[in-house]
């Protein structure tokens, strides 16, 4: 009796080890999820950056003043007679 639950449990820890959550099975799931994860922490690194260097241009202290004209033309729509926009979509 004893010997036959003792098999019985290590055939459910066998069977957990090759087929469970953490297993063998799910190995390879695993690590195709990491290497997404890793892919959209690349882009939103990218993201952070970018934002991080257009703060930085805006800061009020020492504003990049083609960023800040940049910015006033968008965000108000300004725009002198004599200059040419041009609209460049960058999503």
């Amino acid at each position: 009796m004893t010997q036959g639950l003792a098999l019985v449990a290590l055939l459910v820890l066998g069977g957990l080890a090759i087929a469970g959550p953490s297993g063998l099975l799910a190995w390879g799931e695993n690590l195709r999820l990491l290497d997404e994860r890793k892919a959209q922490i690349a882009v939103l690194e990218k993201q952070h950056h970018e934002l991080a260097n257009r703060v930085a241009l805006l800061n009020p202290d020492h504003a990049d003043p083609d960023m800040v004209g940049e910015q006033l033309r968008k965000e108000f729509n300004v725009v002198h007679d004599d200059e040419v926009v041009y609209i460049i979509d960058s999503e």
